[in-house]
């Protein structure tokens, strides 16, 4: 007889027994194999074996060290796991195999390398793993039977792939690994190395080098590819090369091998590639530390919009030091080659009182004359020109400077202490409500032996016993041709080994003199401070 319940619900214990049942059941299988399974982990890679290989041996161990279990299953489970090491033990072995005789090595072609590009695969788009096809020069991903490495070498005959990550090679589909020091050069251009030995010597040399097409080149003097609207970033790239001290920090990554930023690292790798004298081009593309670039500022500097230079260096330099200090208080390469100090003195209208504050610098702006704004009788308008000298008035304590934001105040500035670096900045362009307009005004300034303190009388002494030199010499000078929106930047940089200057726009790299130095545009300069 059926209980009230089961007569009310019209459902009996045993359908509801069989419902409960087929609800549990596993879903039958597809109808069809999915023909993209067996790449969802073509990542792998015959390290991982060799990992889980460790993770089965520390198991077995446990299972042997447990006393109270059956003997039997002990035995049986010592079987299995046997196997599993023998497999084990002949993959690894198979990894491990190290040869030099390998008979692919002369298909090996230097002039389609380039390391400067993103390292993704250019099958799957993935960073994990990453090989470099030798012979062709593209990008795959791992190197196991089912990766498209192995496959590549499959299909299109390439044996010889290079780990991007440890620069060891390795022959597809073959699975050894190659040892021929002919190889070598390959592995300093994918990741060039400098001893503290070469980096204090790089000022003194004299030598060019030749890539492999036979064009000469000379290592820290090499053209930077401009990718779409980055000479913005390639000026300022070409002038932080002429800093030593900043130069020989990125040379070597123990010094900021504890950051984790990859601006910093990304910006290290840039600064080898330049410097490195066996290059196979005479040319280095920053598509990688512009890829950080645009990942850190959050798209504020991206690729395909032009830029301006003092703002890329401002930004540059302060994400350097926040991403280098150890601390927050600390201090950084960044500070210590740039940073010094003013005393500003405000008076405000209708107060008395003064404000006085230190506040430290990296950039000093040095505001131009406004240009006439009519023409002479020769219906043409006339550049006027302007010493440095009275632009650097505005720091010597006693210049006013008049200032409408946040609040009109009158500013005094004095340099209380100078960098062993001095950047400067004309502001030559301004924004109004409808267009952007330059300030054509020529700056008449020296190229050597700038005595500061003829500029800036009121510039403090050095404490007795510390000799300390106020002459600067130029070493870089960042200059804009052209209109204020369709306009290009180029710069002059100084080698110090024979002192001569160079004009390098992207890729065009020519010595100049230092006269055509004076007559250019200038928008952004280093000066380095003499020795003491």
């Amino acid at each position: 007889m059926k209980s009230e319940r089961e007569v009310k619900n019209g459902v009996s214990e045993e359908e509801r027994e069989v419902k409960r049942k087929r609800s549990d059941s596993p879903p039958p299988p597809l109808g069809f194999n999915n023909p993209l399974l067996p790449l969802a982990n073509a990542y792998d890679d015959d390290d991982e074996d060799e990992e889980n290989e460790q993770k089965k041996s520390q198991t077995r161990g446990v299972v042997k060290g447990e006393g109270n279990g059956n003997k039997a299953q002990e035995e049986e489970v010592d079987d299995d796991e046997d196997d599993d090491a023998f497999k084990g033990r002949r993959k690894r072995s198979r990894n491990v195999e190290v040869r030099r005789d390998c008979p692919y090595l002369d298909t090996v072609n230097r002039q389609v390398l380039d390391f400067d590009f993103e390292r993704f695969c250019s099958v799957s788009l993935s960073n994990l793993n990453v090989y470099a096809c030798l012979v062709c020069g593209k990008y795959f991903q791992g190197r196991s039977q089912k990766s498209h490495a192995y496959t590549h070498s499959l299909e299109a005959d390439h044996h010889v792939y290079i780990n991007l990550l440890t620069e060891k090679v390795y022959c597809l589909p073959d699975g050894y690994e190659i040892n021929d020091p002919s190889l070598d050069d390959i592995r300093h251009v994918l990741n060039p190395r400098f001893s503290r030995a070469q980096v204090e010597e790089l000022d003194k040399n004299r030598q060019w080098s030749r890539a492999l097409d036979g064009s000469d080149y000379l290592p820290g003097m090499v053209g930077l590819n401009n990718i779409q609207k980055t000479e913005f970033v390639n000026v300022t790239i070409q002038s932080l090369m002429r800093v030593t001290p900043l130069r020989n920090f990125f040379l070597i990554p123990e010094n900021y091998q504890h950051c984790k930023s990859p601006l910093v690292h990304r910006f290290g790798e840039l600064t080898r590639k330049i410097w490195h004298a066996r290059n196979f081009k005479g040319q280095v593309s920053p598509h990688e530390f512009l890829q950080a670039v645009m990942k850190a500022s959050k798209k504020r500097f991206r690729i395909g919009q032009q830029s301006d230079p003092v703002e890329f260096m401002s930004w540059l330099l302060n994400t350097l030091h926040m991403d280098l200090r150890p601390s927050k208080d600390a201090s950084s390469i960044i500070h210590q080659c740039f940073q010094g100090e003013l005393e500003v003195v405000k008076e405000y209208q209708g107060n008395e009182n003064k404000e006085s504050s230190r506040m430290p610098f990296l950039m000093l702006g040095l505001d131009l004359p406004p240009p006439p704004l009519f023409k002479d009788v020769m219906e043409k308008n006339i550049i006027p020109q302007v010493a440095l000298f009275d632009l650097l008035k505005k720091f010597d304590g006693e210049t006013v400077t008049e200032v409408v934001r946040p609040k009109l105040a009158r500013m005094r500035y004095r340099i209380t202490r100078s960098p062993p670096y001095l950047m400067f900045h004309m502001v030559r362009f301004k924004k109004n409500n409808f267009f952007k307009e330059k300030n054509p005004t020529l700056v008449n300034f020296p190229v050597k032996d700038m005595e500061l303190r003829d500029y800036i009388p009121s510039l403090p002494t050095a404490p007795e016993g510390e000799k300390v030199c106020s002459k600067y010499n130029l070493i870089a000078n960042i200059v804009h041709d052209g209109k204020p929106e369709d306009g290009y930047f180029r710069v002059f940089v100084q080698r110090k080994s024979q002192e001569l200057w160079y004009e390098m726009q992207d890729l065009h790299v020519a010595e100049t003199l230092s006269q055509m130095v004076e007559l250019s545009e200038a928008y952004m300069q280093i000066y380095e401070q003499q020795e003491k």
